[in-house]
């Protein structure tokens, strides 16, 4: 990861939206200021008896259009301005995907990989009990992230609920099946940036069954990205990465890589970069092959101006939240690259977040069909909305959903008297 503060680039991508709808100083700086944030102290007792202490965060960025929603990452490099970045994209991404609610983001400065099961169980239950008044299914409701799953989200939802004395399921999301996670909610990130890829190619006139792919991350979101590229679409995985590396395909190679056996691979031998096979190559390698579509899906800030230019994707499909730095953008744009912005091509994980929410309000499931038709829906109207605002404003994909999202966010402001 670069040096670059993801906040800062925040900031400037709200100055730009700014500048667009010709908002006042003091609009601007209530757009970039977070509402309120909380920082915490978390004594955890481990496993050999001693005390640790944790610091974690819950941003709540914006909530004019509803309760903060925005996931919990365990992460030892965790911040607050990377928390705060988050919580004011996903602000923009619920308003954009005309989602009744705000932004919020939570984090905890730890590295999961090193603590047992009874550690992160202490760990998530000392978090709630730590932000317990300022969440709640009307408040702020918190979902999984980076190195936290539906387990994690089931320790926190029943901490919760012992503390308010009743069942509160509509307190989290991202919660197992058996005590109200919603279908499809596993690949709903990825599956939804599907839908905005095929929206893309049909736009661009793109043959997706001939199409080749690049996926930057084999985390979930990766892995997920590159099983529907290659089952709805047919499309080819030439390459991937993780932490540790990346492989491509070999010249002479017809049939692309396999993403369930890269999956094992990845869980056997801990990186991807050991399936048999396969040229190896860097992060930064792939990210500038010759392909037909690119997913960045692992972390902030890996195409800056430094390398923008040599990117050769006619798509940008951003599964990761903040990959490219407005620099990149405007290079992006210069040379012709489609970019699908974070905040569109990932909102996926947050619709069915919030389907899962209404669920649990009427506490009635729907299959998995209706929730993959609900989301689709969902994902190409915003798509096309964000392309006729960019071709209407003649500005990038990315100033366009902005336009869109903060227009919606200030709407609310307005009619609530805050500004």
């Amino acid at each position: 990861m670069t040096g670059i503060n993801p906040f800062e680039v925040a900031k400037q991508q709200i100055d730009a939206c700014a500048g667009i709808l010709k908002l006042s100083p003091s609009v601007t700086t209530m757009l970039k200021t977070p509402m309120r944030e909380l920082h915490v102290s978390l004594p955890v007792r481990m496993d050999d008896g001693s005390i640790r202490i944790f610091q974690g965060f819950r941003v709540q960025y914006n909530d004019a259009r509803g309760p903060a929603k925005g996931g919990i990452r365990f992460h030892p490099d965790e911040t607050i301005d990377t928390v705060r970045a988050l919580s004011s994209w996903m602000t923009w991404k619920c308003a954009l995907l005309d989602l009744p609610l705000g932004g919020g983001k939570g984090g905890i400065i730890c590295n999961p990989k090193e603590l047992s099961v009874g550690e992160l169980e202490r760990l998530s239950r000392a978090y709630i009990r730590a932000v317990f008044q300022f969440i709640g299914p009307e408040r702020d409701v918190p979902a999984p992230d980076v190195y936290t799953t539906p387990q994690i989200m089931a320790w926190m939802m029943d901490e919760y609920s012992i503390i308010s004395g009743k069942q509160q399921f509509g307190v989290i999301t991202g919660k197992p099946l058996a005590i109200g996670g919603s279908p499809g909610r596993g690949d709903a990130t990825a599956r939804g940036g599907m839908f905005t890829i095929r929206e893309a190619a049909k736009t661009l006139g793109i043959d997706l069954s001939k199409a080749k792919v690049a996926v930057q991350g084999y985390g979930n979101a990766g892995y997920h990205a590159a099983r529907l590229c290659h089952e709805l679409f047919g499309s080819e995985i030439v390459a991937i990465c993780d932490s540790k590396g990346g492989v491509c395909c070999k010249v002479e190679s017809e049939v692309g890589i396999d993403p369930e056996v890269a999956y094992t691979c990845k869980n056997q031998t801990g990186s991807v970069c050991n399936l048999p096979g396969m040229e190896y190559i860097s992060n930064e390698e792939l990210l500038e092959l010759d392909v037909d579509i690119l997913i960045p899906a692992a972390i902030e800030n890996i195409i800056t101006d430094k390398n923008a230019g040599k990117i050769k994707a006619k798509i940008v499909a951003e599964l990761a939240n903040g990959p490219t730095t407005p620099e990149a953008d405007d290079i992006l744009y210069k040379n012709g690259v489609h970019v699908i912005p974070d905040f569109l091509c990932n909102a996926g994980g947050v619709t069915v977040s919030y389907f899962e929410m209404v669920q649990n309000f009427y506490m009635y499931t729907w299959e998995e069909a209706e929730v993959r038709e609900r989301l689709d829906k969902k994902m190409t109207a915003a798509y096309h909305s964000v392309l006729n605002t960019s071709r209407e404003y003649k500005i990038n994909m990315r100033q366009a959903a902005y336009v869109l999202a903060v227009e919606r966010v200030v709407a609310a402001m307005k009619l609530r008297g805050w500004i």
